[in-house]
Formats: structure tokens, C-alpha cells, sequence
């Protein structure tokens, strides 16, 4: 295996919720059409991240993101990782079908020093992710889905989840 110069990583993730919060943020991006998480602070207790939307989700709708995480960890799908140059990057960019997990990459929410090899995280055809962090090896490894609680701003139009990963 090759060596591949990345930036430094200043955090120590709990695999099985920082890999649940890829999926959340595929799904949330699904369900509401929203852009990724900019505010996620996972943790092994509890974690919390919040989305941008257009109208605050109902609790039927909230046990639906409940119940759809917990089907999709269970699908057991692999985490891989792929190692790409920028440029290479911008191409798999380009040359993605429309609606696919690739055609929501972007280079733009790469930060400022990001290396020239990026380190894309692959959930199975579900999510792709430039990502340093720690994942685990499949979605079955992660554990269940529990929502803790959700909070609305109506000003800022932020939909925060509160949640925690049972083993």
C-alpha cells in the first residue's frame, strides 16, 4: 500500500457514530433536498448535528430518519476508502450521473490547507465523502440508531438532531 500525505487530524471519533453520521447526512440531504451538515459534534455519549431546512419536521417524519438510519446500517454495507489528487477529484465531480452521491461532491468544502490527496470515505453506493476520520469496516458495526431528541430555530431554519449509537 502506498503512503499518502494528509492533512493532520485533530480528532479522536468514535467510528461507529462519526460512520452513522455519514449516513444521517446522506439521508438528511435525500429526505429534504439540504445541503450536508456544517455543525456536527459526535461524540461516544451523545452526538448532536443540525441541518438547514426549509419548515421544521414533523414527528413522523423524525421517526422516519429514525427508522430508515436503523435500515440502512442493517443493509451492512462496506466502508471504503479511495485515494484521489485534486484534480482526479474535480473529474469523478464532473463525470457523475446526476442524483448520484457523487454529484454532491464538492471541492469547495475541502478547507483552505487541504492536501493535494484527498481521502475519499465510500459507504457502499449509499454516501461518498472526502473524510480523514475513523470509520468502521461496515454499516452493521455501527450498532442502532437512536434519536435522543430534536430542536427547531425557527429564525436560523436549523433542525438539530440529538442522538446516541447502542452497541
Amino acid at each position: 500500500m502506498e503512503d499518502y500525505l494528509l492533512n493532520e487530524h485533530n480528532k479522536e471519533e468514535f467510528p461507529p457514530a462519526h460512520t452513522a453520521e455519514h449516513l444521517l447526512n446522506q439521508l438528511m440531504v435525500r429526505m429534504f433536498g439540504c445541503e450536508r451538515s456544517r455543525n456536527a459534534h459526535i461524540e461516544r455519549k451523545k452526538s448532536k448535528i443540525s441541518y438547514i431546512l426549509e419548515r421544521k419536521p414533523d414527528k413522523k417524519v423524525e421517526r422516519e430518519i429514525e427508522r430508515q438510519m436503523n435500515e440502512l446500517i442493517e443493509e451492512d454495507m462496506p466502508v471504503t476508502f479511495q485515494y484521489v489528487t485534486r484534480a482526479e477529484l474535480d473529474g469523478i465531480i464532473m463525470d457523475a450521473e446526476e442524483g448520484s452521491p457523487e454529484s454532491l461532491l464538492s471541492l469547495e468544502r475541502l478547507p483552505e490547507n487541504a492536501s493535494e490527496t484527498i481521502r475519499l470515505v465510500r459507504i457502499g453506493d449509499y454516501d461518498v465523502c472526502p473524510c480523514i476520520g475513523k470509520h468502521v469496516r461496515s454499516t452493521a458495526q455501527i450498532g442502532r440508531f437512536e434519536m435522543l431528541g430534536t430542536n427547531w430555530d425557527e429564525a436560523s431554519r436549523s433542525f438539530r438532531i440529538r442522538f446516541k449509537i447502542m452497541l
